[in-house]
């Protein structure tokens, strides 16, 4: 039976620009894992709870997406202040603080090799959390 989202893998360009990047957004290194020849396979950020982010060194340099993936979307529960927060580390926001469909505030940006990321507020009256409710019953 499937639980949670374990992680979520981007291949990157530029590791330290990606590690200091994910570090604006309270995303830290936890750990990394070598190949046999000792050579670096990948590096695991923390998000929270068993969930984390897999940096794979190595990517070509960044162009626009055109695969399936489409964005990562990680959660907020102060989505302004994290705003502004980031803002002031010079994390550039390509879409301010919004209401979308789902009842759910969200705002974007993106990680130094373009991937878009979302960050959203779940709202009481949103979706996801009547089917959280729903399923702790």
């Amino acid at each position: 039976m499937i639980t949670d989202l374990a992680h979520t893998a981007f291949r990157v360009h530029d590791l330290a620009a990606s590690l200091e990047f994910y570090a604006k957004l309270g995303i830290h290194e936890a750990f990394r894992l070598n190949h046999t020849d000792g050579s670096l396979m990948l590096v695991y950020l923390h998000v929270g709870g068993d969930r984390f982010i897999e940096l794979f060194p190595g990517g070509d340099a960044p162009k626009a997406l055109t695969d399936s993936f489409m964005h990562l979307c990680l959660a907020s529960n102060s989505i302004r202040e994290d705003v502004e927060k980031l803002r002031t580390q010079g994390v550039v926001i390509t879409s301010e603080v919004s209401l979308g469909l789902d009842k759910n505030l969200q705002a974007w940006l993106a990680d130094p090799d373009g991937n878009p990321i979302e960050l959203m507020q779940l709202s009481e009256d949103s979706p996801q959390r009547a089917v959280t409710r729903a399923a702790q019953k």
